[in-house]
């Protein structure tokens, strides 16, 4: 009894903050798993507006950007909303026949790659990818529960023209994305089309997410990212030379 007094007394002068380690440790012995304290928390920097009575530019209201919803004539009527019926090449073609000297916009195409398609199916020893209609691809992009269709065209230069279609209950095939890029890679993420497609920034690429609008009725771009190419060297930093330092003059020694 004698000694824990003697304890208590020594320690009775001593801050607060002092005894808050040990008194902590002597706790967790017997009750493992209990709250630890982690620290001093850093004071939360919000973001600060700098210039305040600027008077800043004006944000134009928004443009829907994707092309509108089209239906495509001269397409069968699609039954049960399935898409995985429609060939994807007469597809296209109808969609030239509709608009056969479209250069620019939704339905743009190089005369080249125009003709190359209204030949596609008609050589038997055609070969295989001379066809510039790529492989279709299936995917429910607007949460109905049924497939949408996914078309490529390859363009000259890696250009890419890649368009989506969907069918509606009475049967109607509705074109409800359409854009041409120099395309690297089309992937599908859930329900986005992701295109990534070169930056105007050397090691750099542009991605862009293109996602259904329930009031537009279309597909549209509502998320872009730049992002360096992966593998790209970073800048080499140049460091400075470095120089040996002169060595201190070494003391005569005594004679």
């Amino acid at each position: 009894m004698t000694r824990f007094r003697f304890r208590a007394a020594a320690l009775h002068g001593l801050p607060a903050l002092a005894l808050l380690a040990p008194l902590s440790l002597v706790a967790g012995c017997g009750n493992t798993g209990g709250l630890v304290a982690a620290g001093a928390t850093p004071t939360a920097s919000g973001p600060v507006h700098l210039w305040p009575d600027r008077r800043g530019a004006t944000v134009p209201p928004a443009d829907p950007g994707g092309a509108p919803p089209e239906y495509i004539q001269g397409i069968p009527p699609v039954r049960d909303q399935n898409v995985h019926a429609v060939d994807p090449v007469a597809l296209v073609q109808a969609e030239l026949r509709a608009r056969p000297e479209a250069e620019v916009g939704a339905d743009g195409m190089p005369p080249e790659t125009a003709a190359a398609i209204q030949a596609c199916g008609e050589d038997e020893d055609e070969e295989p990818g001379s066809c510039p209609v790529l492989k279709p691809y299936y995917r429910d992009l607007t949460g109905n529960g049924t497939d949408e269709l996914i078309v490529g065209i390859e363009f000259p230069d890696k250009m890419m023209s890649v368009r989506v279609y969907t069918a509606d209950p009475d049967g109607r095939l509705n074109r409800i994305m359409a854009t041409t890029e120099t395309v690297i890679s089309v992937e599908l993420a859930a329900r986005d089309v992701i295109l990534r497609v070169p930056s105007g920034n050397h090691g750099y690429e542009l991605i862009t997410a293109w996602s259904w609008d329930e009031k537009q009725l279309t597909m549209l771009p509502t998320r872009e990212q730049i992002v360096r190419v992966p593998g790209n060297p970073k800048p080499a930093l140049t460091k400075p030379a470095l120089t040996a330092r002169p060595s201190a003059p070494t003391a005569p020694s005594a004679p």
